[in-house]
């Protein structure tokens, strides 16, 4: 669970600064694929991960982060867990890239890629979970909220306008399960077991 605390640490520090009184270095943390190459802008492939682009951006991801990080590292090790993470931000950026890379108007910040990695591997190690979400006073099965929140993604980046990355949101997912699928299929082979016994 120590990589989850530390990761939990530098987002919120880094955001609540630049939300309130070092407004610059969201400026300067903000991914622009269309700037990343001509202006060598590589380090806002991470820097954009650490920062938010307001408050309810920052809660809901840092909420996530907490709710389901502590269990996935305690399962398969903070290394793994550190790979995950890095690999979910990474992919999405290159996602968010591929797609926004000649718009020069396009800049996004979040965690959510990273952050929708480690929550969709979690559906996988853990399938018969759920998740409440305010204001719904029901618990949502896991795989139905993965179902769920994979239209709300696709819906968002086409339609939705700001500085959150719904691609992102997405790619993280994506991530997420193909992670567990490669680096353990047995959990995979558990998931759907236990989902469709």
């Amino acid at each position: 669970m120590t990589a989850t605390l530390l990761i939990l640490g530098v987002i919120i520090l880094a955001s609540v600064a630049g939300l309130t009184f070092a407004p610059t270095w969201l400026d300067r943390s903000l991914f622009r694929p269309y700037w990343l190459l001509p202006k060598r802008q590589y380090s806002t492939l991470i820097t954009s991960g650490f920062m938010h682009a307001n408050f309810a951006h920052l809660v809901f991801n840092a909420f996530t982060l907490w709710s389901f990080g502590r269990a996935l590292e305690a399962t398969i090790g903070s290394e793994r867990f550190l790979l995950l993470y890095a690999l979910g931000l990474l992919v999405s950026d290159a996602g968010t890239w591929i797609k926004h890379r000649a718009d020069p108007a396009y800049a996004s910040l979040g965690a959510s890629g990273a952050i929708l990695a480690v929550l969709f591997a979690s559906v996988v190690y853990f399938p018969t979970q759920s998740l409440y979400i305010l204001p719904l006073p029901v618990p949502i099965p896991a795989p139905w909220f993965a179902v769920g929140y994979l239209a709300y993604t696709w819906y968002a980046s086409r339609y939705l306008r700001g500085r959150v990355n719904h691609d992102a949101h997405f790619g993280g997912a994506i991530t997420g399960l193909v992670f567990v699928a490669l680096t353990d299929p047995r959990a995979w082979q558990r998931a759907i077991s236990l989902v469709f016994q």
